[in-house]
Parts: C-alpha cells; structure tokens; sequence
C-alpha cells in the first residue's frame, strides 16, 4: 500500500523554518503482467508535476531466455510518452510504422495527438539469453492547443543527450534546459527531465522551474530537515536554490516545468475533455484505431474497469 503524506502550505517559500518540501510520495506496485512497476503519479493528492502526468519505475526485472515483456498494441491520445532505460532494451513498434530499439540512456518521445497505438516487446535477440530490464516510463500531458496535432514518434540516440559534471555530480539534460544545456528533445511546453548521479556526501542545486519533484531511483537523499528514502519522489515547493544532498550514492530523476490545465485520465487515454476520452475509448472497442505495423494480430481489450 502506498502512502502520501501532505507536507507544509503550498504557498511556502524557503524561510527560516520552512520547508522546501510539499509532498513525499511512495509508489505503489502495478503488475503489468510478468514484471511489475512502482507508480508515483498520479496520485489522489498530486495529480500532475509540470506537464508529467505519469511517471513509472520498472524493474530491475529478471527475465530468463525465452521469456520478456510483452505488451500488446494498446492506443494513447492527447499525449506524449517518453520511455528511458537504465538497463535492457524494449522493441518499440506503432501505427504509424516506427520500428525502433530503445537501449540505455536513448530518449524515445512517442506523441499520440489525435490517436496512435504502440506495442512494446523485445527482439529475439534479447530474449535468446538470460536479461534484466531496468528504467522509467513517463507520459506528458500535451498542451490544450496541440492535444490533437498529428502523431509522431522521435528517437534520440544516448549520444545526443548532453551530459556533463556540476561540482562533481554527473547530470544528462534529457529534456529542457537546466546547467546551461538544452537537449534536442522536442518540446510542446516547459518541460524539465534531468537525470543526476550523486555520490555519498555530494549536493546538487535544483534547476529552478515552476513545478519540479525528485524521483529516487536508486541511493537516498536528504533535503533540508527531509530524508527522501530511495524509491520515493520529493514534490517542491516552488523556490530558489534548493539544495539536495545524498546520503548514499544515488541515482535521482528530476522532472518538471510549467503549470497545465486540469487533465482527466482513464486507462491509456488522457484528455482536458471528459467527452473526448469516451470517444476514444468507443473508437478502441469498435477497432477504429490504426494498427500496430508488424504486429497486427494482438491487442490488449478495453478494461472492463478502469486500472
């Protein structure tokens, strides 16, 4: 079971005795069918942080020769997913016939808009020998006026990223600017993804954004008078020159950047219009969505309740 816990007023800023901190999450595990994830957003209490309206951990997962992920064609609208391993590879396919092996540290940003459908597997290569997958999966929430542009799907190789030292700590800019870089990645809104590596005793100024929260992936941190256990992501209020240390080394994914607008969301689909989600999910039933390139045959069903 998951827990929340509601720390300070939202309005707080970095006074003497006041924290930084505006909420600590603890995921919650999600089976997807032979591994499982842990899910931090969205929560009751944190709906969204920025555009970043999902974010899962999955892994490490063990997979033995013969066996691996499996997720069958299933459709997003009025999104963007970014998928970012730390070990192992996924065998992207989709409708519009991108066929594409995400390996670690490569940046993949699938935009739905106004409809696609994806699956996730692995080659056969891959799953020829024993193999762990480990890393992160994330959906944007595209803005109101580009919700149903038309579908893309981008794929920036590890080498593209930017990836430099602050004071000794190892960061890549995944997405936005921070540190004096810009990545490549295409943007729809203010958006910050930064990936840090602290060791033990090191501290990391925060890029500044209107909305951030700090993931840890790996290691443990400390934030102020807050310990942020590893497995757990740190909501901030917004404010300047916040520190992070780390107690252990770590590995640490920072997201954020501007407000959006209140967003619904229902299994894969999320929307600002409650009816455009019902359209979407008749469209699914009836089989109006285009199929998967090379991978026709398999779709995951409509869930007979919303997961």
């Amino acid at each position: 079971m998951s827990t929340t816990e509601r720390l300070n007023d939202s309005n707080c800023k970095l006074t003497a005795g006041c924290s930084a901190v505006a909420l600590i999450i603890e995921p919650r595990e999600k089976d997807l069918g032979g591994f499982s994830v842990r899910r931090t957003l969205p929560t009751q209490q944190q709906k969204m942080v920025g555009p970043w309206i999902f974010f899962d951990h999955m892994g490490p997962a063990e997979f033995a020769a013969g066996d691996g992920i499996k997720v069958r064609p299933h459709p997003h609208i009025n999104l963007a997913t970014v998928t970012y391993l730390f070990e192992g590879e996924i065998l992207h396919r989709d409708s519009l016939g991108s066929y594409q092996a995400i390996k670690p540290g490569d940046i993949n940003l699938m935009v739905a808009g106004s409809g696609i459908v994806h699956s996730e597997r692995e080659r056969p290569e891959v799953t020829a020998s024993a193999h762990r997958l480990h890393g992160l999966q994330l959906w944007l929430a595209l803005p109101e006026a580009d919700e149903e542009i038309d579908p893309a799907f981008y794929h920036y190789p590890s080498a593209d990223i930017p990836a430099s030292h602050i004071n000794g700590v190892a960061v890549r800019v995944l997405i936005g600017s921070a540190y004096g870089f810009t990545s490549p990645v295409k943007t729809y809104a203010q958006t910050l993804y930064v990936e840090a590596f602290l060791q033990a005793g090191q501290r990391l100024t925060l890029p500044d954004c209107a909305e951030r929260a700090v993931y840890v992936a790996s290691g443990a941190l400390q934030l102020q008078d807050t310990a942020v256990p590893e497995h757990t992501m740190v909501v901030l209020h917004q404010a300047a020159d916040v520190v992070i240390k780390a107690t252990a080394d770590s590995r640490i994914a920072i997201i954020g950047g501007e407000s959006m607008s209140k967003r619904y969301i229902e299994w894969n689909f999320i929307s600002s219009r409650k009816e455009r989600i019902e359209q979407a999910k008749q469209q699914w039933q009836a089989g109006e969505f285009a199929r998967v390139v090379g991978d026709e045959e398999e779709f995951i069903p409509y869930p007979t309740s919303n997961t």
